[in-house]
């Protein structure tokens, strides 16, 4: 990996995008790495971390690519691609942001399940300045997270939230001093972790599930689950430890 560090751990990967020298900024490099961490997530599924390197998440897609790129590059949907991959890998996804996390920074971090920060983040969407739109989900995603109000002052008026203000809206759902973000990560994909991992697997997919796959996703993914031999043996446990 030339813009990624990659720490493998039993039931977790930690991917930093590691490219300080121009702010983690999303090159094709990075966005043909990611997919190589999401086919092998695909096909041994953990929880994800996605940090930055050098106190900053990502300033945004590398503007020098954007540059000269032109309409069948937005019909390829790079970003946007990669983006809804991260959000559909099966198990949980956790996005520790410090620093900028801009443009297309930003919307990488929406596609994740959850996002903490520290005080200094600095996380909005300033691309009509630069001539273009968010198109990488944030019309989208940003609405469902933080309302449309909210969404609209960030994407029409380039509002960038602080990690404070981020907080408040719930974009974020943790803060953290930097030097406690990823051990914060740590211990919330710990607890995700402690969880049955198709039980979780299964959870995720049916909240992703269109309106109208309700509720037969839910039913047919208990049905799998109540056969499972792990829902046997943890309910076996919770019994006998309440015999005692």
């Amino acid at each position: 990996m030339q813009t990624l560090l990659i720490e493998d751990l039993s039931d977790q990967m930690v991917v930093t995008l590691n490219r300080p020298e121009v702010r983690n900024a999303i090159d094709q490099a990075m966005i043909d790495e990611l997919h190589e961490v999401c086919e092998r997530l695909e096909r041994e599924p953990r929880i994800l971390i996605l940090a930055g390197a050098g106190g900053v998440f990502a300033s945004g897609a590398d503007i020098g690519e954007l540059l000269e790129r032109r309409a069948q590059d937005a019909h390829r949907g790079i970003n946007v691609g990669l983006f809804a991959r991260v959000a559909a890998l099966p198990m949980p996804v956790i996005a520790a942001l410090d620093g900028y996390a801009l443009g297309g920074g930003a919307e990488l971090a929406y596609a994740a399940d959850f996002r903490i920060g520290t005080p200094r983040l600095r996380i909005g969407n300033p691309e009509t300045g630069l001539g273009i739109i968010a198109a990488a989900g944030a019309l989208w995603r940003l609405p469902e997270l933080v309302g449309e109000p909210v969404a609209k002052e960030i994407v029409l008026a380039g509002r960038i939230l602080t990690g404070e203000e981020a907080l408040a809206v719930h974009l974020v759902t943790e803060l953290h001093e930097p030097e406690a973000l990823l051990g914060a990560a740590h211990a919330l994909a710990d607890r995700i972790a402690a969880n049955d991992s198709l039980a979780t697997q299964y959870t995720k997919s049916v909240l992703h599930a269109r309106r109208d796959e309700h509720p037969r996703a839910e039913q047919d993914a208990q049905a799998e689950l109540f056969e499972s031999p792990e829902k046997m043996r943890r309910m076996t446990e919770f019994l006998q430890r309440r015999q005692r």
